[in-house]
């Protein structure tokens, strides 16, 4: 592993413990579930998709086990938005039962089939049912996206996104993850289509008539119904064997194959890598990979037939970035990592979805990082995931990694930074302080006992245990099962010339320094306190328990740095004492301290800042140690930082007059580290640093005379040359757009748009669709928000443009709330159906940037008048962190930062 372990802190570790039924039991309290007298096992199911009248008819037969102690005459399944004929059920020695009415519980989503007598105890039963449902447009189900083929003709397909609770609106089931059975899927489909499923298919018959053909398919193995998929149109496909024996398919639309080869290539590379990392080879006999072109969240990984955003799969070669690129493979490195965590092993109740998406969040790092180690992506980590997970987890509004969960339908509130970059972090701190070798020891126990079922947290923690030897679960409970995170403090330092003693001490950070109650005074969390030095990483670890701790570190000179948290991989906030700050100056100019930690000083200054811990000037003197920063990471933390400064103090004229000239002087020295024009010996991380680059132009130094000629005679080449990805390479498509469109009026602002219709690809389409907002005109950036809503941009788009506008000044923000409340109804109506993913970008989009008290208060008013019971957390959240906005801007206005004096002598 990375660090050896020095664990003389630890008392002697407890032997693993197991949870007891009546814990179980306690745990389940309140949950909503289907009655556990009726076990299904098996579901073959035949659909029968029509693409012209937007329908579907299907037969289903559940074979399914009776408990002993069932004594009801009724069969309840989930099902939502179906219809109902006939529902029987057969008896072993092979009687039919028909059900005398059909109750549909509109409210519980489920049916009720009525029959005449008590169902037969301790019996397997066959349930038959015939129904019919609708292809919606909601992008939840079994639903219909809408195509253009390459003769520009507009297409139908259909396929299915089932997670959370949306496998009841294909076929009725037992929809709940606990519930594992076979499934054996038929499709009826026309002959001039193509369809598939989870499993390979296993036969195909023309049906009478000639127009129709019949597609069985292998069974599935035991899975949950959350993870059933199908689709249904024409596709084109690359493919490959993984040299361990799988067939990946990846389908595109007709014409596009070629697109999918990137992905594939990463597909191939990293089924081999988990087939050995978790020690147990996947079990299906192929991997299909679908780019969907309407999807709501970035991509699901149904087992064997992963589906996806058309941009999260797909690749231009010539033109797209090294954004593009490293995006879609972690995409599809975090989607397949499912096909373990989460398909073969499955959360037993949504409370523990983190299981699934924190595991996969750091295993598609962990992939892609061994895929391409030129990306450093464990220190894109600390910009990236962990950033993520520290602001949202800083709110009181946020919720524990563990969160208790009763209606199923309240799982979808935490598919959030929570869930999947918390828990990926996490994961991450576990592999450090447990090292590679009893990580992944642990890891394939797990899997191994546990394939095919359904497990708690308390599971793995076991597994790693048993691997380590150490106590796992109580080292983690207190950051899986109470929510938040400690800033350590320095209380006491003692400098000697050959180490350094320091006192710590733990208190829960929050965004805005609000005072602790008593209760959350005493909060305390199992904290590895891991250091560096100029010489290196120190090799053993200390484990804070208590409220306070002391540590000795060895130092190599009188005037030697020290830094806490070493490389991040915990995930809190230091607060340094003055000296430590002082002495750090000298790693971060000589570039001895690494660049993820570098970025984490930053990112822990900023937030200090704004919290009250630390003084507005030493955040700014600190930004000034970075002048010569030529690191891509590192700049995406001075990016952050940036541009949370500029949202804050665009409220306040004088000061965000000496911010920005303040801010231009740091962004123009990058200019000096990095070119607009690409160079053949560019890695990754150079083209990112240049995307950041021209990004940081952009939003300080538009009026820059030489960045809008730069920018204006890039964009006229663009003009006539629109696949010309030198002179305006597609990483900063978006930036030159937005210089462009700054600098003009309504013929750039058009010129830009005319793109959105002559573009080939949706990421061509992306970079119109983030920078229209971006013109000072307001009646044009009202006219863009009118065109979010009028059906020209896909559902699974409109929060794209939304906050183009919404982010784009302080008048934008203005256009971009007033323009929402006014149509909320339509808006509300155009996606309240589908995920509520759509519906919380659009209002962090349109709102999120206020900061202000009465904005808080407006927006609250707005939503308790126009109530979105599944978007109320993501409000909840907004608001608070506005309202930290606000309380920080006073605290920046009521510094040294609001005299001219302060800045002439920083500059």
């Amino acid at each position: 592993g990375l660090y050896f372990r020095h664990l003389s802190r630890f008392p002697i570790p407890p032997t693993p413990v197991t949870m007891n039924k009546s814990e179980m039991d306690k745990k389940a309290e309140g949950r909503v579930l289907l009655p556990s007298t009726i076990i299904p096992s098996r579901y073959d199911i035949k659909l029968t998709p029509d693409l012209e009248s937007f329908t579907f008819s299907g037969t289903s037969t559940t074979t399914v086990t009776t408990s002993s102690s069932i004594s009801s005459n009724e069969i309840t399944m989930h099902a939502k938005e179906l219809s109902f004929t006939s529902a029987s059920y057969t008896t072993p020695t092979g009687s039919t039962i028909e059900a005398e009415s059909i109750i549909v519980n509109l409210k519980a989503t489920t049916v009720t089939f009525v029959f005449p007598t008590p169902l037969p105890a301790d019996a397997a039963l066959t349930v038959s049912i015939t129904f019919a449902g609708q292809l919606n447009n909601q992008m939840a189900g079994f639903y219909r996206s809408s195509y253009t083929d390459i003769h520009g003709q507009s297409k139908i397909m259909a396929s299915t996104q089932f997670e959370s609770l949306d496998a009841r609106r294909a076929f009725p089931c037992w929809d709940e993850p606990a519930r594992k059975a076979i499934f054996g899927v038929t499709l009826v489909v026309s002959s001039d289509l193509t369809a598939f499923s989870n499993m390979p298919e296993i036969s195909c018959r023309s049906l009478p008539g000639g127009k129709l053909k019949e597609i069985t398919y292998a069974d599935s193995p035991r899975m949950s119904s959350y993870l059933v998929a199908f689709c249904v149109g024409e596709f084109d496909f690359v493919q490959g064997i993984t040299d361990h024996g799988v067939t990946v398919r990846v389908y595109t639309p007709p014409g596009k194959s070629e697109n999918g080869r990137f992905s594939l290539d990463c597909a191939l590379k990293t089924l081999d890598l988990y087939d050995d990392f978790f020690g147990t080879p996947y079990p299906l006999p192929k991997l299909d990979m679908v780019a969907i072109p309407e999807f709501a969240a970035g991509a699901m990984e149904n087992w064997g037939l992963v589906t996806y955003r058309e941009v999260e799969l797909l690749i231009d070669e010539v033109k797209a970035s090294s954004a593009q690129r490293q995006r879609v493979c972690m995409v599809v490195a975090h989607e397949l990592a499912h096909q373990w965590f989460g398909n073969l092993v499955t959360m037993a109740w949504w409370d523990d979805l983190w299981l699934n998406e924190g595991f996969a969040t750091w295993t598609a790092d962990f992939a892609s990082d061994v895929m391409f180690p030129d990306w450093r992506i464990w220190d894109q980590y600390t910009t990236g995931n962990l950033a993520a997970a520290l602001r949202l987890d800083a709110l009181r509004s946020s919720h524990p990694i563990q969160v208790p969960i009763a209606h199923a339908e309240e799982v979808d509130q935490v598919f959030d930074a929570i869930s999947y970059c918390k828990g990926g972090s996490v994961v991450r701190m576990i592999h450090a302080v447990l090292g590679k070798k009893d990580f992944q020891a642990g890891l394939a126990n797990y899997m191994k006992k546990h394939q095919y079922g359904n497990t708690e947290t308390y599971n793995l923690w076991q597994a790693w245990e048993e691997s380590s030897g150490l106590p796992v679960s109580e080292m983690m409970g207190s950051w899986t099962e109470q929510m938040g995170f400690p800033m350590l403090s320095v209380t006491d330092e003692k400098w000697e010339d050959t180490s350094v003693t320091l006192t710590l001490q733990q208190d829960w950070f929050l965004a805005d320094g609000s005072e602790l109650s008593e209760e959350d005074v005493k909060k305390t969390w199992c904290v590895p306190i891991l250091t560096c030095t100029s010489e290196g990483m120190q090799s053993d670890i200390t484990f804070m328990r208590e409220k306070t701790a002391t540590i000795t570190i060895p130092l190599s000179s009188p005037n030697a740095w020290v830094k806490l948290n070493a490389g991040q991989q915990v995930p809190i906030r230091v607060c340094m004492s003055d000296a430590m700050t002082d002495r750090l100056a000298d790693g971060i100019t000589s570039k001895k301290l690494l660049p993820s930690d570098r970025a984490g000083v930053l990112a822990d200054a900023y937030a200090l800042v704004k919290a009250g811990k630390l003084s507005p000037p030493a955040l700014i003197k600190l930004l000034s140690h970075y002048i010569d920063e030529d690191d891509a990471v590192v700049w995406e933390a001075l990016e952050s930082v940036l541009n949370g400064l500029d949202t804050v103090l665009s409220d306040n004229e004088t000061l965000n007059g000496y911010f920005d000239k303040f801010a231009k002087k740091l962004v123009s020295g990058l200019t000096k580290v990095v070119s607009w024009d690409p160079q053949s010996s560019d890695g990754h991380l150079t083209s990112l640093l240049r995307g950041t680059m021209v990004r940081l132009l952009s939003k300080f130094c538009y009026d820059d005379e030489t960045v809008k000629h730069e920018a204006t005679s890039r964009f006229a080449k663009f003009q006539e040359d629109a696949s010309d990805v030198t002179s305006l390479p597609s990483d900063m498509r978006t930036s030159v757009f937005k210089i462009v469109l700054k600098n003009g009026g309504q013929k750039e602002y058009d010129l830009v748009k005319s793109y959105f219709d002559t573009a080939t690809d949706n990421a061509e389409r992306k970079f119109v669709m983030n920078s229209l907002g971006a013109t000072p005109d307001p009646k044009l950036k009202l006219q863009t928000m009118e065109w979010t809503t009028s059906g020209k941009v896909k559902l699974q788009d409109m929060f794209y443009p939304m906050g183009s506008v919404g982010t784009s000044s302080k008048e934008g923000r203005e256009i971009s709330w007033k323009y929402y409340k006014e149509n909320f109804a339509k808006i509300k109506g155009m996606i309240e159906k589908g995920s509520s993913s759509l519906m919380n970008a659009c209002i962090v989009y349109c709102c999120g940037s206020f900061c202000s008290n009465e904005k808080a208060d407006d927006i609250e008013a707005f939503f308790k008048e126009n109530p979105l019971p599944s978007s109320q957390r993501k409000i909840d959240q907004t608001v608070e962190s506005m309202r930290a906005n606000a309380k920080f801007l006073e605290i920046l206005r009521t510094s040294e930062l609001s005299k001219e004096m302060f800045w002439s002598e920083i500059m």
